[in-house]
Parts: C-alpha cells; sequence; structure tokens
C-alpha cells in the first residue's frame, strides 16, 4: 500500500481519481487547490503526488519544484489539458515521472502508477544489494555427503511451504545460503529476498532497518526510508543473528509478525506487510529463554521448522568437491589437490567451518603462486593454532599484493627473524625466502 495525494481543482475528476487509486488499495488524500496541497505536503511524506498543472496559486508547476526540491524521493505525476503537451514536458524537465493528457483512461493512470512504484521499489533494493550486501561463503550448495543430502531434504520440504524457519549452526557454516535456498525452491522465488545482520548494528539502527522511519524521526533522517519488512513485501526477509535482538526490539518484532502490520519510526500509519520469515543463529536460543535473554513467546513464533546445518568436521566427505569448487572459482590451474594436501584438509576439526576452509585456499593459492598446493602452503595441524597465523589475504588487494603483504606482516611479528615468520605464514623458510626475492624484498 502506498500513500498518494492527488491535486485537482476539479471535484469530480478529484473523487473519481481518488476512488480508483483507492480501490487498487492505495491511501489517498485529495486536495481542491495548490495552497491545501502544501499543508498536506508539509506533513508525512506521500509516496507519490498526481497533480494537475492548472491550480488556483501556486500552480502545480510551483508544487513540484517544491517537491523537487524538499521531497525528492516522491514520485510524481502531472496532468494537462490536451493541447498544452509543451507544459508537461516542461514539467518532466522539471523532476516530474511521468504526465497524462486529460481526459484519459483511469485504467492507464493506475498502470501508470503501478510501473512508477514498483520501479522506485526497484531501486530501493538495487541500492541496498550495493550498499550492504554481504557476499556468500559460496553461491550454490555443494556436498553429497550423507549430512548435506539429508538437510537438502528439509530445505526442499519447507521451501514448498510458507512457513517460519529458524536455521542454527556455527559460524561459518552457510547459514545463509540455506536461506537463500529456501527461498530459491519457494513459490515466492521472483519477490526479494531480503537480508537483516541483527549483530551488526544497534538497537536503534535496527529498527530503522528493519520498519523504516519517517523523516525527521531522529537526528539524520532528512528522508522518509523504507524498512527491509516494506522492502521484502512478498518475498522473503531473513533476520540472521537473531539471538543477538535486544529484548525491546523482540517485543516489537513480535507484534508485526502477529498482526502482519507495521509502523515505521516517527509514523502512525499501519502498513500492511507480506513477507515469509526466515531465522538464523549460531547460538541456543532456548537456554537463552531460560536465562530470560530471549522472549519465550517469539521463539515459539520463529521457531516453527528448525534446519540445523551440519559443521564442516560433520561433513569431511565433501571437502574435496568444495576444494575444487573454491579453486576452479579462484581461475587457480590445479584445482585437484594432492592426496597428502587433501588428508591434511580432512583430518583438520575447522572451527571457523566452510568461511575458514576458503580463507585458507586463498592464502594457499596465494603461497603456491604458479605451482601445485603443496603441504607447505596449507600450512594446517589438527590443533587450535590456526588463528595465531595469518590465515587469510588482505581485502581489496591483489593477490600477489597480498602475498606480499602478508609477508611483511610476518617479518614485522617476528621482529625480522625469518624462521619465526616462515612458521607464522605456515611454510618453510626455504619457500619464505623464494617468495621474498619473487616480490623484491631482500632476504
Amino acid at each position: 500500500m502506498s500513500r498518494i495525494l492527488v491535486i485537482d481543482d476539479e471535484p469530480k475528476m478529484t473523487m473519481l481519481i481518488a476512488a480508483t487509486l483507492a480501490e487498487a488499495g492505495h491511501a489517498v488524500d485529495t486536495a481542491g487547490s495548490g495552497r491545501e496541497a502544501m499543508e498536506k505536503l508539509s506533513g508525512p511524506e506521500y509516496d507519490l503526488v498526481v497533480s494537475d498543472i492548472r491550480l488556483p496559486a501556486p500552480d502545480g508547476m510551483e508544487i513540484l519544484k517544491w517537491l523537487a526540491a524538499n521531497r525528492p524521493d516522491s514520485i510524481v505525476i502531472m496532468m494537462t489539458a490536451f493541447g498544452e503537451v509543451k507544459t508537461a514536458v516542461e514539467a518532466m524537465k522539471a523532476g516530474a515521472d511521468d504526465y497524462l493528457i486529460k481526459p484519459f483512461p483511469l485504467d492507464e493512470l493506475l498502470l501508470q502508477v503501478q510501473r512508477l512504484l514498483e520501479r522506485r521499489r526497484t531501486e530501493q533494493l538495487k541500492d541496498l544489494r550495493e550498499k550492504d550486501f554481504e557476499s556468500l561463503v559460496y553461491d550454490e550448495f555443494i556436498g553429497a555427503s550423507p549430512a548435506a543430502a539429508a538437510l537438502m531434504d528439509l530445505v526442499r520440504k519447507v521451501a514448498a511451504t510458507d512457513t517460519t524457519v529458524l536455521i542454527t549452526g556455527e559460524s561459518g557454516s552457510g547459514k545463509e545460503l540455506v536461506a537463500r535456498m529456501v527461498h530459491h525452491f519457494s513459490s515466492r522465488r521472483n519477490r526479494p529476498f531480503i537480508p537483516v545482520n541483527c549483530a551488526a548494528l544497534t538497537e536503534t539502527l535496527l529498527e530503522s532497518e528493519l520498519f523504516g522511519h519517517e523523516k525527521g524521526a531522529f537526528t539524520g533522517a532528512v528522508a522518509r526510508k523504507a524498512g527491509r519488512f516494506e522492502l521484502a513485501d512478498g518475498g522473503t526477509i531473513f533476520l540472521d543473528e537473531i539471538g543477538e535482538m535486544s529484548s525491546a526490539l523482540q517485543a516489537k518484532l513480535l507484534r508485526v509478525l502477529e498482526e502482519r502490520r507495521l509502523v515505521r519510526v516517527g509514523g502512525v500509519e499501519m502498513i500492511p506487510i507480506d513477507v515469509r520469515l526466515i531465522t538464523a543463529t549460531n547460538r541456543n536460543l532456548k537456554e537463552m529463554v531460560k536465562a530470560g535473554a530471549f522472549r519465550e513467546d517469539l521463539y515459539f513464533r520463529v521457531n516453527v521448522f528448525p534446519l540445523a546445518v551440519p559443521p564442516l568436521r560433520d561433513r569431511r566427505d565433501d571437502i574435496p568437491t568444495l576444494t575444487r569448487y573454491f579453486l576452479q572459482k579462484m581461475k587457480f590451474p590445479y584445482p585437484d589437490l594432492g592426496g597428502e594436501v587433501l588428508e591434511r584438509l580432512q583430518n583438520y576439526h575447522w572451527p571457523g567451518n566452510i568461511r575458514e576452509l576458503k580463507n585458507i585456499l586463498e592464502r594457499a593459492v596465494i603461497l603456491a603462486g604458479d605451482e601445485p598446493i603443496e603441504l607447505d602452503c596449507i600450512g594446517l595441524e589438527d590443533d587450535d593454532l590456526v588463528g595465531d597465523r595469518l590465515v587469510g589475504p588482505v581485502a581489496g588487494k591483489s593477490l600477489g599484493d597480498a602475498e606480499k603483504q602478508m609477508i611483511l606482516d610476518a617479518l614485522k611479528r617476528s621482529s625480522g627473524n625469518k624462521t619465526e615468520a616462515a612458521k607464522l605464514l605456515g611454510i618453510t623458510r626455504r619457500r619464505l625466502y623464494s617468495r621474498m626475492k619473487i616480490h623484491g624484498l631482500e632476504p
């Protein structure tokens, strides 16, 4: 549902347009003059404005210019009489999104409104993805182990329904990927999938991200913003790390889920929503409920169909397939690892799961250069020492630059001791000297 203001000094025309838009499910206000329109426009922001050009002062062009300067997010459709096309073109140049020439079929108006609102929604989704879309650990489910096969079977069964899903699993095990799979196999697949990391934002920011806010709702709210629930309308919203949500926000979320409506921060209007909810956590919510850290009623609301993502150590048979997949994605010329290297990977306990595997393979590719990956490139032992080594490349750098930076970091941490630096990197002293020479570093 969108908020629309219809401005026209012809009462019959105004009421006819308003009734048509209201019947289509929109919340519609009307104004019979430029002055009345300005009074209403100074209040809560409208999603779309339909205005005649010729109005008692201020006229439609003045209103358009005011909207462009003060309500840039509002969509504007200008109406004009036949023979005034030149004026309509001027309105387009001044910032109108489209125009209609009177008289026009009401179906044409509805199609235009629907098209412009959908375009705006698409733009908002694009901005959202570009702003904070987190890259997946991998973009398709890889594995044929019994644990992986059992999970896939459950995913396909629950995807065929609209049931709320709670995904549990260790950090790095691929919970968001599983959520995307549920969405992909569902009837909502052609609608948005909107992820939200509840642990990445403060309580105030998370509330605004989830439910949106009105202009002036808080310092910095310079324009109205649709929340993730609104952007996910018709699709799926994924709340990752829901266990990190504050008790106050848990209560607000519960109310939205129960009523299937929300109110933006600083607003009063009830906005209906149609979304499928998928949540995920690496914490034990049942224990949190017992400790009073998570609402019991919300727990029962989100834990309708639980999916447990197995850790990588429980699906070791999938490691050869996963390593080949990652190395091919990295365009490494030797994606099939030798037996000793695979054995080392399969014997490791993987506390960081698939995310750690991907990081270690990126590091191994850097160290191997143009040669096959050897044991000293992996540098793993079945203990907890991996976190003390340099296990990942430097973000934003090429592989060569990242390798050079890793060598410099290791030398700095070891105070120039080559033997200690090689240990930190998980390679032999001989290979360290070789890589230093390649990068122009004095051995």
